[in-house]
């Protein structure tokens, strides 16, 4: 599509935008195109003056401004007409009763001009394929043969004239490259407002993005990070303490099953909810050993122990026997309550130490 000449709109210069992409160069230019109907405008004073330069018809000529150009830079079809006349190019009306009797389909026509109100452009065939030249567009616009006849219809419909244009084109470097090669259009160009629209509209959210890290400097993102480093730092120190907790409990009950192994075998204070003299204490050893000497006697002689077992020891002895007599959450509360007693005694003697 590079080698495809196409002029986009310059204000209101579609006319001069028109000619120069139907004959794909820079042929017309303002001036010469405001010559042209200058000429014209002449021509028809010179007519008009031919009734009379008295006359009220002609005076209200004179007084009228120019149908063939303005100051935007519009031009009239006549202006067109004449300046295609100079390559021997002649304009048609396409849906007029002379050329509809032709039954031409559109495909085997070379170009068209079309214009609504005051804008111009030009559909032409270049090489095997058919392009939109709107100068309103960004670039060509391909346009298939099976869509050309329905865009022509679409165009007659929203009020487009549409002219054919008849005689031999100028060659071009398009038209030579396109016959032997097809060109493929993956994205159709858009309208130069739409363009604009959406470039300045990036441009204003580009603007206001900026704005907006200007502002907080970073801020934002830094209090979000400071945010998630204080509950990572707060998670830590719950499971610091959390740590130390369990280190005290663990070198507590340490100290307690020392305290326990230590003074096994020294009387129990107290079994759930019941007080244990010492006499009731010595009732029960001797029960046991009773107990000891008569399993002994009926057992036959021999080793007493297993090379590979110990002996069994009297606060071993004791505590089987306190089994015996207690269930095992008395013996549960008794064996907390003598941990606990045994560590303030120990408390109680570093302390006179």
């Amino acid at each position: 599509m590079e080698s495809i000449f196409h002029e986009k709109q310059e204000g209101s210069l579609c006319a001069q935008h028109c000619l120069n992409n139907l004959l794909q160069g820079e042929y017309f230019s303002p001036v010469e195109l405001s010559s042209i109907a200058h000429q014209l405008d002449e021509e028809e004073r010179m007519r008009m003056a031919e009734g009379g330069v008295t006359s009220e018809d002609y005076r209200t000529f004179l007084q009228q401004p120019s149908g063939n150009m303005d100051d935007s830079g519009f031009f009239s079809i006549q202006v067109i007409s004449n300046a295609l006349k100079v390559w021997g190019l002649e304009l048609i009306l396409f849906n007029s009763p002379e050329y509809q009797r032709l039954r031409i389909d559109p495909i085997n026509e070379r170009s068209f001009i079309c214009n609504y109100k005051e804008h111009w452009f030009t559909v032409r065939k270049l090489g095997k394929q058919w392009f939109n030249l709107n100068s309103l567009l960004t670039g060509p616009e391909l346009i298939s043969d099976t869509y050309l006849a329905l865009f022509l219809a679409q165009l007659q419909q929203e009020g487009y004239s549409i002219f054919v244009v008849k005689g031999d084109l100028p060659d071009c470097e398009a038209d030579q490259l396109l016959q032997m090669i097809r060109v493929q259009q993956m994205q159709r160009p858009k309208l130069i407002g739409e363009e604009l629209a959406q470039l300045k509209e990036q441009r204003v959210q580009k603007t206001d993005l900026e704005r907006v890290l200007e502002a907080n400097d970073g801020s934002g993102m830094l209090d979000e990070d400071e945010e998630d480093l204080q509950r990572a730092l707060a998670l830590s120190r719950q499971e610091i303490d959390m740590e130390d907790e369990e280190a005290d409990l663990r070198r507590a009950i340490q100290l307690s099953m020392q305290g326990t192994s230590r003074n096994i075998s020294q009387d129990i204070p107290q079994t759930s909810g019941t007080h244990l003299t010492s006499e009731e204490l010595r009732k029960r050893r001797e029960a046991y050993f009773e107990k000891q000497q008569q399993q002994q006697q009926q057992d036959p002689p021999g080793p007493l122990t297993h090379p590979c077992e110990k002996p069994t020891t009297s606060s071993e002895a004791l505590s089987s026997e306190l089994g015996d007599a207690m269930s095992e959450e008395d013996m549960l509360q008794a064996a907390v309550t003598m941990s606990l007693e045994t560590v303030r005694n120990n408390f109680k003697t570093e302390g006179k130490k």
